[in-house]
């Protein structure tokens, strides 16, 4: 099989597949006859011979999946007039702090946001998949540990937590490396720190929910080789 039929095979696979494909899963098509450094490189190529249309191929937390670009999303739209239910203030509040400051506890997130965390919102986020327990701290009550999934991350389009929105005066510098904008012992307000990660996260939400046709491929990988809690930023493992 030369080049360009591998990239066929590939193509085939991708665009029909309902979740995101790693690359090890993308292997087993050639009988595991190519490494994954071939594999790689054939998709990068494929995603080169994509540019500049409608549909791009974009590596994720889980695997390559074929979605719409955001300059289709008005167009699209027409298809869809019915938009979905945006999410509240404080969800969104809410999911910023466990993006960004993860693993948390629900009383960090009142400590933060300086009201209660309802049990509705953390429903709220687990149900879309967002966010889910990991484990539990070693303290009174032992309350459980909040932080993403690699469904979050698919569908925020990231491959790490490494590639959320930086926080601060040195998010435009371009040699501006990811750090925690919850620092230390937690807030006991919402700070301005806290507000930008919000109006990042809801940005990304907003232009997710938008997006049916691609959300409706958007599914959690158990199995993947992808970890992503080895990818966390410091501080946040």
């Amino acid at each position: 099989m030369n080049t360009h039929e591998a990239k066929i095979v590939l193509e085939a696979a991708l665009l029909t597949a309902p979740q995101p494909l790693a690359v090890e899963q993308l292997r087993r098509l050639f009988a595991d006859e190519l490494d994954e450094e071939t594999v790689r490189v054939l998709l990068e190529e494929l995603r080169g011979d994509w540019a500049g249309r409608g549909v791009e191929l974009v590596p994720l937390a889980s695997g390559w999946r074929f979605q719409s670009t955001a300059a289709m999303q008005p167009v699209l739209e027409r298809l869809s007039p019915e938009k979905p239910p945006k999410y509240s203030r404080a969800v969104l509040e809410t999911l910023a702090i466990i993006a960004y400051r993860q693993p948390v506890t629900r009383g960090d997130i009142e400590e933060i946001r300086g009201v209660t965390a309802s049990a509705h919102i953390i429903k709220t986020l687990e149900e879309r998949g967002w966010i889910e327990t990991i484990g539990h701290r070693e303290a009174p009550g032992r309350p459980a540990l909040l932080a993403t999934t690699r469904a979050f991350l698919d569908d925020f389009n990231l491959r790490s937590l490494q590639e959320l929105p930086p926080i601060g005066a040195d998010a435009a510098a371009a040699e501006a490396k990811f750090e925690l904008p919850f620092a230390g012992p937690a807030a006991d307000t919402f700070t301005p720190a806290t507000s930008e990660a919000v109006e990042a996260v809801a940005a990304t939400a907003e232009a997710t929910e938008d997006n049916d046709a691609a959300a409706s491929q958007l599914h959690h990988i158990e199995d993947t080789q992808v970890d992503y809690r080895e990818a966390s930023p410091q501080g946040a493992s």
